[in-house]
């Protein structure tokens, strides 16, 4: 079985002519004959397909595509759709209803989702020569999960999650997680996504992909496992002048006893993605594995993760300005209790804020 395996893909106001003209060899380039010789091809779609134009009141951008563009992604090749995700609930509920209904009729497979927190948990599953795949699609708390009565995403759970990819084992010979979380820019995992993936793994994981940082990050093999933290964007063409936003990796994965991967870097362009070649693909690949050896080196890789933490003043500024009074509709209103809830931000402020066994303090030595 061959799974092509991409990160986030999002419509923008720079491939949006491209979507228009429903032209998939110019958004997608060179990647075109790798996904469509694949048996399955799977990505995040990481914003809403619909025409509902009021957005929900979130921190940061609220993204949607026109429901058509489905089309588009469909005669690409692309065969299933994660939507564990922050965005695909930017525009409400019915807009992430929307959203199924349109991945449906492009004739995709949506899957990440569910009526509540607990029709969610149910994983993707595919077969070919008798063989078959579980994929589970997963998301922090940040904004679009499902809730015991409400419709969303399903969200990570450190118990739950460890279950359902336990029972997926059972029902399938391999078993991928699609892990939408980790902090945004941030090229190395923190400890604790660390071992939740690490607890993934010895649950029955057997490829484990950190989706939403944005940015290339790090891989490890774990018990058998292999865990990518940060696969960065697939087709997400914006901010062209950032490093981290522009390149990402697709997964050529064959099932067969073993999981044997393949990573194709892609960069973004004027329209779509192509694959990096030449020295462009080897600098990518070789920042990759450079960080990969640091992540074995506990001194470095902490060293590294906390100097990131350390270099985002707004996460103080968070906690300062939590009980400034300012009316219920503001936005910033909700900056701390939303930083509370999502893990990836949770992660940031316990490096920052040690406690006192994180400390050392005299009294400990």
């Amino acid at each position: 079985m061959r799974v092509v395996l991409c990160g986030d893909f999002v419509p923008t106001a720079v491939t949006a002519p491209t979507f228009e003209s429903g032209d998939a060899a110019a958004l997608l380039g060179d990647t075109l004959p790798v996904i469509q010789a694949a048996d399955f091809a799977i990505a995040n779609l990481e914003c809403a397909l619909t025409e509902r134009d009021t957005p929900i009141r979130k921190c940061g951008p609220n993204m949607k595509g026109k429901p058509e563009y489905a089309r588009v992604i469909a005669e690409a090749g692309f065969t299933h759709l994660g939507l564990s995700n922050n965005h695909v609930w930017d525009f409400g509920i019915q807009a992430m209803r929307d959203t199924v209904a349109a991945v449906e009729a492009a004739g995709m497979t949506p899957f990440g989702f569910g009526e509540n927190d607990q029709d969610s948990r149910r994983p993707l599953l595919i077969e070919r020569d008798g063989k078959r795949l579980a994929v589970l699609a997963v998301c922090e708390h940040e904004y679009s999960y499902a809730l015991p009565d409400q419709f969303g995403a399903n969200p990570f759970d450190p118990f739950d999650t460890m279950e359902d990819i336990a029972l997926a084992k059972q029902a399938a010979n391999w078993v991928v997680v699609m892990y939408h979380g980790g902090k945004e820019q941030c090229e190395y995992p923190s400890p604790r996504l660390r071992k939740a993936c690490h607890a993934m793994a010895r649950a029955g994981a057997d490829l484990i992909l950190c989706q939403h940082s944005h940015c290339i990050g790090c891989h490890e093999s774990y018990r058998g496992a292999q865990i990518v933290y940060g696969q960065g964007n697939f087709n997400f063409v914006e901010h062209l002048d950032h490093p981290h936003w522009r390149s990402g990796l697709m997964l050529d994965v064959t099932f067969d006893g073993d999981v044997n991967v393949t990573y194709l870097p892609v960069v973004a362009g004027e329209r779509g993605v192509t694959l990096a070649d030449g020295g462009e693909k080897a600098q990518i690949l070789a920042g990759f594995e450079e960080r990969s050896a640091r992540l074995l080196d506990d001194g470095a890789w902490m060293a590294a993760w906390e100097a990131f933490c350390r270099s985002m003043p707004y996460y103080v500024n968070a906690v300062k300005n939590a009980y400034i009074d300012v009316p219920e509709g503001e936005v910033c209103r909700q900056v701390f209790p939303h930083y509370l809830d999502c893990e990836a931000h949770l992660d940031v402020w316990k490096t920052i804020y040690k406690t006192w066994h994180g400390d050392k303090t005299d009294e400990q030595k």
